[in-house]
């Protein structure tokens, strides 16, 4: 039903809100693990399962929640997951060991999928057709710039405060949230609610995303299919992939209705929404990880490097709902948003040892920039063609590619950027020769300076090779990255043909009628 007037905005700001708990909660947690592994006396490789829990979680649900809303009504949907994530997020920050933190994150996970589509749906839903795009865009805000800030408020919680309050933090937000959608959004009927349950399809869906997700978030890490149980869960995700598609396509009530693939612009989208998480994932992924092992910032320097980025978005998405709404091509404006995330990744790549923290302001503002010219006409050119019930399908559907993507594109990224420092250090170890007068003159610097504090001529020989060393791999680590930026902005940049394979629509209108 369309909502006019404060109702209208009411109840966006409070699925915005809701949204972004399920948002930030992506990235907040990442620059608090080396503290949880300590109070919990978890290695890297366990605390890890902390992040995989919960997207493995997320990616499963998914695309079931459209399908969910639909039989049990999305605004019980809703208020369900809003109240699960709220009490996962209580009892996570509760945690006294590693497995219970694994448990909650995981309910936690399940929970937040389904808060990300049915607010999706719901913006779709009460406003006016002609203004889906300005939706979308108001949306787009959470959905780009959560992941972005969420590194700041973690890094601002980890340094002030306890691990645990990344969690209790949710619990205020998460009850207004609750408030606020119990008294503004109206009841939606459970139109599904004589149909029958698919509990194979969804068995089969749950066994072949989560397995994908483990391979995906697991494989670097574990030598990919040289260990055994990476290889398990690779056939499990293929077979049971197969065995879903078939049991959908062959069943009367499916939880994914692949019918909606026929629509040309949603099939094209859902590629495009996988470009976008392997884009926006990466560069998120690999900034601090740079940031903090190369040129040596704090958590919180780096959340705080990303922050003014996300206020471009802020600030740039109306401007795009708006551009939209007068009848700019979704197209062109994704277009430029690819061009300008290349415009970023140059920027980076040319980033060395000296840069501090002013040299990275206007790359993530162009970043900010690019990802609000690209969320919207994306999120727009996919949806644009499907009606009633599809909706809350492809809104699942869709959130689930551009997870999937980042995932992907991290997993990817991993092993190309381990590739390029195997390349870098072998071209720099033939540098290291006493033939090299560069390497001389500097060996015999750092080899002196340890020789005057008193040090042998053995130690002080042994201590300036390590230091070279460790100089040497720093220069390698830094020409690695920079082939990453350069690497995954070259990719999106490659992805430009796609959008002009969608049809052209000046202002699309998505309907809302019947979902």
């Amino acid at each position: 039903m369309i909502e006019t007037g404060a109702r209208k905005w009411i109840i966006t700001l409070t699925v915005i809100l809701a949204a972004l708990l399920e948002l930030i909660d992506v990235t907040i947690v990442n620059v608090s693990l080396p503290q949880i592994m300590g109070n919990l006396g978890a290695t890297l490789d366990e605390v890890g399962w902390v992040v995989t829990s919960y997207t493995v979680a997320n990616v499963i649900i998914l695309p079931m929640s459209g399908w969910i809303g639909h039989k049990f009504g999305r605004k019980q949907y809703f208020l369900f997951s809003i109240v699960a994530f709220v009490i996962a997020s209580f009892f996570c920050g509760h945690a006294h060991t590693l497995s219970q933190l694994i448990i909650f994150r995981i309910i936690q996970g399940l929970a937040g999928g389904g808060l990300l589509s049915p607010a999706q749906a719901i913006l779709i839903e009460i406003w006016p057709p002609a203004e889906i795009g300005m939706a979308m865009a108001l949306f787009g805000l959470g959905a780009v710039a959560g992941p972005t800030v969420g590194p700041t408020i973690g890094g601002f919680i980890t340094d002030h405060f306890s691990w645990p309050w990344i969690f209790y933090v949710n619990i205020p937000v998460g009850a207004f949230a609750v408030f606020m959608a119990a008294t503004f959004i109206r009841d939606t009927p459970k139109t599904g609610k004589d149909e029958k349950i698919d509990w194979w399809g969804i068995g089969f869906l749950a066994i072949a995303v989560g397995s994908l997700q483990v391979v995906l978030e697991k494989g670097e890490s574990e030598d990919w299919f040289h260990t055994a149980y990476i290889v398990v869960l690779a056939a499990a995700a293929f077979f049971f992939l197969l065995s879903f598609i078939w049991r959908e396509l062959n069943v009367e009530y499916p939880i994914v209705n692949f019918g909606i693939m026929k629509h040309r612009s949603f099939s094209i989208g859902m590629l495009t929404s996988f470009m976008l998480g392997f884009a926006m994932y990466v560069s998120v992924f690999v900034f601090p990880v740079f940031c903090q092992n190369i040129l040596g910032f704090s958590a919180l320097q780096t959340g705080e490097l990303l922050f003014p980025g996300g206020i471009a978005t802020i600030c740039m998405m109306p401007l795009v709902g708006t551009l939209l709404k007068r009848g700019v091509p979704a197209q062109f404006l994704s277009t430029a948003g690819m061009i300008g995330f290349f415009i970023f990744s140059y920027m980076m790549a040319s980033s060395n040892v000296f840069s501090g923290t002013e040299n990275f302001f206007w790359p993530l503002i162009v970043r900010g920039l690019g990802m609000s010219l690209l969320f919207v006409p994306l999120t727009t050119l996919a949806m644009q063609d499907l009606k009633g019930k599809e909706l809350g399908q492809g809104t699942g559907l869709n959130n689930m590619m551009r997870q999937l993507g980042g995932s992907f594109g991290i997993a990817i990224s991993t092993v190309f950027l381990n590739s390029r420092i195997a390349q870098h250090r072998n071209m720099l170890i033939e540098h290291i020769s006493n033939y090299n007068d560069a390497f001389t003159q500097k060996y015999n610097v750092i080899y002196n300076g340890f020789l005057t504090k008193g040090f042998s001529l053995t130690e002080a020989k042994a201590m300036a090779f390590r230091a070279m060393d460790g100089t040497m791999m720093k220069q390698v680590f830094l020409l690695s990255y920079n082939d990453v930026y350069l690497f995954v902005g070259t990719f999106l940049l490659c992805c430009i043909p796609l959008l002009y394979l969608q049809p052209f629509k000046k202002k699309p209108v998505i309907p809302t009628g019947g979902h």
